[in-house]
């Protein structure tokens, strides 16, 4: 490979790292208004409607406000780490989404072990939450970052299992072979949402705990905790803490959507299909999320740790037996039905 070609390779892939940020971070800003518009809608309230037609550029604004404010470094923390975590949170939100198809052909980086990868990067995330309550100096900072800590790992560990089911049945690490295997004759019908639909529900409960959202927000909203892991963060680093945990949860409906919903795969088999399913399914599911937000009633921590342990993590380990089994001894035709996708 000569050196122009070797720059033409290079320049390929940052415009599509580039293509690929600007988009999320885009989508982003209107879906933060559309949760808040959601949540008022509930409430009977207007919600963001000065800035721009509709309100629509209230998160701009937003975004301007927070970049042009001071940020405070309190003075008993420590400084290296406390601007690293937040940038930590940011970045490993991001990098999951290398591994995302948007349609047959459209990923960054088509990872045979795709799946394993956005699983390895969620844990991590873990990592930004520990060090800003730890650099922060704060007990209540502390407290909260353990009880995030301790949130996320507790509820990735049903995912995980829940994640072992589609693997079963489709044979494949990756989340392109993943689409591909629900594709078929009878368009939703194929979808693995219908066979696996008792896990349908608790991964959407469960990414709900993983990313820190009501009635799950318990480390940001108790009293007691003043505002948790990030209480002493303000301007930028705040930001960074809010945007990872957004994009996170547009990442969690996306893998919903891939997994369980046939990602770009269209519903009826007599329409095209392409990212537009995909894109109609991530708002489904990120409206759920919203909804979700506006009526159910925060749980108690003891709560939300006995949901995990004692309930969601003996269904999720039992589903996998369940689908082992049916796999493996094509009972009553599952592995055909399934598998297969006849």
């Amino acid at each position: 490979m000569d050196f122009s070609s070797g720059m033409g390779l290079i320049l390929l892939i940052v415009g599509q790292c580039l293509l690929i940020t600007v988009s999320v971070l885009l989508c982003l800003a209107f879906l933060m208004y559309a949760d808040r518009k959601i949540w008022a809608a509930v409430q009977m309230r207007k919600g963001p409607n000065v800035v721009g037609a509709f309100g629509l550029l209230q998160s701009f604004a937003d975004f301007l406000k927070y970049v042009f404010k001071e940020i405070v470094i309190p003075a008993g923390s420590d400084k290296v780490v406390f601007i690293l975590a937040p940038l930590i949170t940011f970045v490993l939100s991001l990098v999951a989404w290398s591994v995302i198809p948007f349609n047959e052909g459209w990923v960054l980086t088509d990872l045979n072990v795709g799946i394993l990868f956005i699983f390895a990067v969620a844990g991590l995330e873990v990592y930004g939450v520990i060090m800003g309550g730890w650099a922060s100096n704060s007990k209540y900072a502390f407290l909260g970052s353990l009880r995030s800590a301790a949130q996320m790992i507790s509820y990735e560990v049903s995912i995980g299992f829940i994640i072992i089911g589609i693997l079963i049945s489709t044979g494949s690490l990756n989340l392109t072979k993943i689409v591909m295997a629900q594709d078929g004759h009878y368009g939703l019908f194929n979808w693995y949402w219908l066979p696996h639909f008792p896990m349908v529900v608790l991964f959407f409960v469960s990414a709900l705990a993983e990313t820190n959202r009501p009635p799950f927000d318990l480390p940001e909203a108790e009293a007691e905790l003043v505002a948790g892991f990030q209480v002493e963060y303000s301007s930028t680093p705040f930001l960074l803490f809010m945007i990872g945990e957004l994009m996170t949860v547009v990442l969690m409906c996306t893998l919903i959507s891939i997994l369980f919903f046939g990602g770009w795969l269209s519903p009826f088999p007599f329409l095209p299909d392409g990212v537009a399913w995909l894109v109609l399914k991530v708002l489904f599911f990120f409206f759920l999320f919203a909804m979700v937000k506006a009526i159910v009633p925060r749980f108690r921590y003891d709560q939300l740790m006995r949901l995990g342990w004692k309930v969601f993590l003996p269904l999720s380990l039992g589903w996998v037996v369940v689908v082992a089994t049916l796999a493996q001894f094509d009972i009553p035709g599952y592995a055909r039905w399934v598998i297969e996708g006849a």
